[in-house]
Parts: C-alpha cells; structure tokens; sequence
C-alpha cells in the first residue's frame, strides 16, 4: 500500500494516475512544462473545458503539491499565475512520453 497526502493507493500506478489521471490534469500539466501562465491563458488553450472543470483540476493539483498558484493583488485587477513546483517538474519527462505516445498513434493512423 501507498500512501500520499492522506490517501492510500494499491501500488506506484495507481498513485500516478491519482494525481495525474483524468482528462484535463496531463493537459494542464502539458501547457505548464512550457512555463508559467496565467488562468485566463490556460483557458484559451483549452477550450473545450469549463470554468468549473479546469478550476477544480487546479485545485487538485494544487492540493497535490504539483503546481503552485501565485495571486497577484497589488493593483486591481487581480492576476492568479500557476506553474508547476519542483514535484511537478519531476512529471515532465512523464508528460513528454504521453505527448509524444499520441502524436505517434495519430502518425501512424492517419486516415
């Protein structure tokens, strides 16, 4: 059994995909390899996701220890950074290998 911030998980993998799985947290974590942006920015990027659904996700990952956000509020209006923390940074090779996975099966499947 493993065991990361409270929760416990069966094996490696499992605990990999906790943090990481879903739909939306490798496509957050892709756009945050290439530097820090800001929420907004993010949204443009992905926009097929909601409001909801990309706030919750940066939240979690957040949580996790895999990104940190930064809030800007010295002068109106308010600006919120994200980027990935040196936990984060450590999924990069991660990331990178499932990139480079689907840009091969969409090479080879070309219709």
């Amino acid at each position: 059994m493993y065991t990361f911030k409270g929760k416990e998980y069966p094996c490696c993998t499992s605990l990999t995909m906790g943090i990481i799985g879903g739909k939306w947290k490798t496509v957050i974590l892709f756009y945050l390899m290439k530097g820090t942006l800001r929420y907004s920015e993010l949204r443009k990027k992905m926009p097929t996701v909601t409001e909801r659904t990309l706030s919750l996700q940066l939240k979690n990952l957040e949580r996790d220890g895999i990104i940190q956000r930064k809030v800007y509020t010295s002068k109106p209006p308010l600006k919120v950074e994200y980027s990935l923390t040196k936990l984060g940074k450590t999924l990069i090779p991660i990331i990178e290998s499932i990139a480079n996975w689907g840009d091969s099966v969409v090479a080879e499947h070309e219709e």
